[in-house]
């Protein structure tokens, strides 16, 4: 369905909690203005109401969150089940058998799928907090502190995952409580790149680096994807420095790039591979997997774990994460992003003008790069009057950005490439 009559945006209820937020919020977290933000009340497939009643198309998939479709049926319900019996465990204490199971599938469908043994996980609550167990996993594993990662990375806010995060805009204010820990190197394009990569990696003192740090697609980068050969040969340097590799796929994971993960379609198994955002479809909850002789690095617990949170494998989470995963492993799904992606590489494809650089993706994870971050706000803001929701990416925002959810129909995705063309 295309979006129905946009009265006002954002609308009246919109703007009056917005001036909530401005007195009661820390003012550096929601982006407030005149004609920003609208405020969510319920949302189903792709679509969005929004507190004054208007819908919109959702064309982030609430940052890539919501693959398989806003409330999906089968997900609410192993939630709201799941609820009804047990709303908290104690998670590294007194677990509950959902733990185990989550732990479990995670394991057969990667490390195991891969055919490299048993995966073990450190479960999560948050994505950058799953980057951080990689890190610190790392670290035990091979004694080397320093970490290798790429400009324009993003991995996360934490103090650790702020370690490999490559904006500067997001490190230079902590910059003085951070260790000089990273060895950066350009994140490589097509053509070329490859040879500057293995330039840059045979730059890089030997046996200095405990473990790298990569997506395989850059998300918030600006849908950046490498040169064919990229992983293998991250792969190739960490087998002979004694490196781990740790592919962060909490974006490109669970069919966004049209494979289950993203590192698959170069066939590299890593080390540790860090899991969210589409993990559960909408519960805080990630993991990080990893080989089990990697993971054994971490000393057996004695009744204190030296990693661990208050909400560890929550019940809930995991409920909804394996119910999400079990539609996953669902033939239909692959399809369905198959299907969604070619149309919307199609149509963007399509789109012959002159402030468009680039149109790049896979699955259905695409960006279309313009020539200014000004312009790319700009459109954003049309398809937000025009009923759809959609934010830029990279680092001068001037990448539009497209994660919707997997079932998005044509007609929706007809109705937002038009007003792009309307620019």
């Amino acid at each position: 369905m295309l979006p129905d009559l946009i009265t006002a945006v954002p609308g009246p209820e919109s703007l009056r909690l917005a001036g909530e937020l401005r007195r009661y919020e820390s003012r550096n977290v929601t982006y407030l203005a005149e004609d920003w933000p609208v405020f969510w009340e319920r949302a189903e497939g792709a679509n969005v109401w929004d507190v004054d009643g208007n819908r919109f198309v959702d064309l982030t998939g609430a940052f890539a969150v919501a693959g398989l479709g806003h409330g999906r049926a089968e997900v609410v319900e192993a939630m709201t089940k799941q609820a009804g019996k047990l709303l908290h465990g104690m998670g590294d204490v007194h677990p509950t058998r959902l733990k185990a199971e989550l732990c479990r599938t995670l394991s057969e469908m990667t490390f195991e799928r891969w055919g490299a043994g048993v995966g073990k996980t450190v479960l999560s609550n948050s994505g950058f907090e799953a980057v951080e167990t990689a890190l610190k996993t790392a670290l035990l594993a091979t004694g080397r502190p320093k970490i290798l990662a790429f400009e324009n990375g993003y991995h996360g806010l934490g103090y650790g995952a702020l370690l490999g995060t490559g904006f500067e805009k997001f490190r230079k204010p902590f910059e003085s409580q951070l260790s000089d820990l990273t060895t950066w190197l350009p994140y490589p394009a097509a053509g070329d790149g490859l040879d500057e990569l293995r330039g840059g990696l045979a730059a890089v003192e030997n046996g200095s680096i405990g473990a790298v740090l990569v997506e395989p697609i850059q998300g918030r980068g600006g849908v950046v994807l490498p040169p064919e050969g990229f992983l293998k040969a991250l792969r190739t340097w960490c087998d002979e420095q004694g490196a781990l590799l740790i592919v962060d796929e909490i974006y490109t994971g669970f069919h966004r790039t049209g494979s289950l993960f993203a590192c698959e379609h170069d066939g590299v198994v890593p080390d540790l591979i860090c899991l969210g955002k589409a993990l559960s479809g909408g519960f805080p909850i990630s993991a990080c997997v990893g080989k089990a002789e990697v993971m054994d690095a971490w000393p057996e617990s004695t009744g204190e774990a030296l990693h661990t949170s208050t909400f560890l494998g929550h019940p809930v989470g995991c409920a909804m994460a394996l119910e999400a995963l079990r539609l996953h492993r669902d033939v239909e799904t692959a399809q369905m992003v198959e299907d969604s992606g070619q149309r919307l590489e199609k149509l963007l494809r399509e789109l012959e003008m002159p402030f468009i650089s680039e149109v790049r993706g896979r699955g259905i994870m695409w960006g279309v790069e313009l020539d200014s971050g000004e312009r790319a706000m700009g459109i954003v803001m049309d398809l937000l009057r025009a009923g759809y929701l959609a934010l830029p990416g990279g680092p001068e925002g001037k990448v539009l950005c497209f994660s919707p959810p997997f079932g998005i129909g044509e007609e929706e995705l007809r109705g937002a490439v038009g007003v792009i063309g309307k620019a």
